[in-house]
């Protein structure tokens, strides 16, 4: 039995209830976060759950007590045995049920909180040996994807496409510039550097992306945040995506092209080797 967090209590996965009237439902009104789990600890929490407060924030939704998530999450990964091996913790907060109107339910409606902590199945491990494929696709979503809205729908497609084309993940491009993938960040490598579209409204400011950052400045990478005109990324040594459940992942191919000799390269090595020395 799985049991669920599910506003203030602990049910069972299969008799959690949210009503039809839940803003979740009827206009993707919330947003969510997902944590990796290794060996039975939560990776990065605090950064979630600082980036879901500003989520909350950005939507005027009312936290209804985000400080207590993670040890909410603690509990689920002892009660579904979850304390060895690889997990996820999925966490979602709406603007709660009212009846269906465009502006906002009244004051005091309170916000509808979902905790779900599950076994994780790792990528297969010669994604990260060998590489991955991507599709270019264009970028249809809205203007502020620095918030981590459950509004999904234009990822959804893309993600799709590139299922259908045989690659692992699709990369937004808006007038000429690729900004980041359905679900994941990109980077590009070119001289030794690493260069990713700056953190703003146009593109989610990932988790594992700070992480990368943070990595780098370890190893004495450069980072430079800057737009990379589709063109020139096919002209970059190294391409990888970063993500909480893609981790760091090398790109050798995009649009049927290859990127540099079409293997991963030294950069993307150094910082995966990092990553997992800091897990």
């Amino acid at each position: 039995m799985v049991l669920v967090y599910l506003n203030g209590e602990f049910v069972p996965q299969a008799e959690a209830r949210i009503s039809v009237d839940d803003r979740g439902f009827l206009f993707a009104d919330g947003v969510y976060e997902v944590v990796r789990v290794y060996d039975g600890r939560p990776f990065l929490m605090d950064a979630h759950l600082r980036r879901m407060r500003q989520g909350l924030h950005a939507l005027r939704i009312d936290d209804p007590g985000v400080d207590g998530l993670a040890a909410i999450a603690e509990r689920l990964l002892d009660e579904n045995r979850l304390r060895s091996g690889d997990a996820t913790i999925y966490i979602q907060i709406t603007r709660g049920a009212a009846p269906r109107a465009h502006v906002f339910p009244p004051a005091g409606t309170p916000p509808t909180v979902y905790v779900a902590a599950k076994p994780f199945q790792p990528h297969p491990p010669e994604y990260h040996r060998d590489g991955v494929a991507a599709l270019t696709v264009p970028d249809t979503r809205w203007s502020r994807c620095d918030i981590k809205s459950v509004s999904l729908l234009a990822n959804v497609l893309a993600k799709q496409a590139a299922k259908e084309a045989g690659a692992f993940e699709a990369l937004f491009v808006r007038d000429g510039i690729v900004l980041e993938g359905s679900h994941s960040n990109v980077f590009a490598v070119y001289d030794g550097a690493l260069v990713t579209y700056p953190a703003c409204n146009y593109i989610l400011n990932g988790i594992t992306r700070q992480k990368v950052f943070d990595l780098a400045g370890q190893l004495g990478i450069p980072v430079v945040e800057a737009p990379i005109p589709l063109d020139r990324l096919f002209t970059a040594s190294e391409v990888f995506l970063s993500g909480t459940t893609t981790e760091i992942m090398p790109v050798t191919r995009v649009d049927g092209r290859e990127i540099g000799d079409g293997r991963p390269g030294p950069v993307t090595q150094r910082l995966q080797r990092a990553y997992r020395e800091s897990i």
